[in-house]
């Protein structure tokens, strides 16, 4: 599933090739999916977003955003596929739930193997959506520093139940982080999944901090991870550090052996040496 850096570098990508294209048919529902939702019905899409000029993406959590102008924002969201531009419009895949095709005969393609949200809003409405209205702030959000970190994990810990993974995984606590980016982030801070939240001093805390900004940018810049693709069809350049090929391996700081648990409904993959 698509996370948050992921999105980021999609949205870069659609900023070189998509502003200004003229949408001359949007369509939805092409091909049946229980788990996919959507707020329109396949005519109503197709009329609102005939003739709509695309603007500048930006991605928020697992969530990106796609302006339609003049006047709405196509919003995608916890995508579990590909979203990939297509030079010829002949190219788009059989089995698709969202297409745009443009007036200059490309297109934009979204399909999904797991489940996922297509909204389309008036523009500045699209605060109003599920799941986006009461979004914390992400990783790349300048709201999200040292301080803020802080009362975040005061406030998730304080029953003494939440762990480190809880707060990584679960509730977007932290939006755009999922299961595949938690495991190195913890692995960076030397944190084991069931650590709870409670018992981090001052140096864990900043060691966490650390580990989540430091790996979220690092996966951007190596323009995702290497088992999702972006917009072009490319796997990322990013190779994750505990996934399940690293299971028996030695760990690259001790030489332990990698070890993989089931917790929090996904595996996690740890050094139980490093990741105390």
């Amino acid at each position: 599933m698509f996370e948050l850096p992921e999105l980021t570098v999609i949205a870069a990508q659609m900023n070189d090739v998509l502003p200004g294209l003229v949408v001359a048919a949007g369509t939805i529902g092409v091909s049946p999916h229980r788990f996919v939702w959507y707020d329109r019905e396949p005519e109503e899409f197709a009329a609102l977003t005939a003739g709509l000029r695309v603007g500048r993406a930006w991605a928020e959590g697992k969530w990106l955003f796609v302006p339609l102008e003049p006047g709405r924002v196509l919003l995608i969201g916890e995508w579990g596929g590909r979203i990939r531009y297509h030079a010829d419009a002949a190219d788009l895949p059989a089995k698709r739930h969202l297409d745009l095709t443009f007036t200059t005969g490309a297109a934009l393609s979204a399909t999904t193997q797991m489940w996922g949200g297509v909204h389309l809003v008036e523009a500045g409405r699209e605060r109003e959506v599920k799941y986006v209205k009461d979004m914390r702030p992400t990783p790349l959000d300048e709201r999200f520093d040292r301080a803020y970190f802080g009362e975040l994990v005061a406030a998730a810990g304080q029953d003494g139940r939440r762990s480190v993974k809880g707060l990584l995984t679960q509730e977007q606590l932290i939006p755009g982080l999922g299961n595949a980016i938690a495991q190195d982030i913890m692995a960076r801070a030397r944190l084991h999944p069931r650590r709870p939240l409670s018992t981090l001093d001052e140096v864990r805390l900043e060691g966490l901090y650390e580990a989540i900004t430091e790996t979220v940018r690092a996966v951007i810049a190596a323009g995702g991870r290497s088992d999702e693709r972006d917009l072009f069809g490319h796997p990322g350049g990013y190779a994750r550090l505990m996934d399940a090929r690293a299971v028996g391996r030695p760990c690259v700081t001790c030489g332990t052996p990698v070890e993989k648990i089931s917790y929090l409904g996904g595996a996690c993959y740890f050094c139980p040496a490093c990741q105390t």
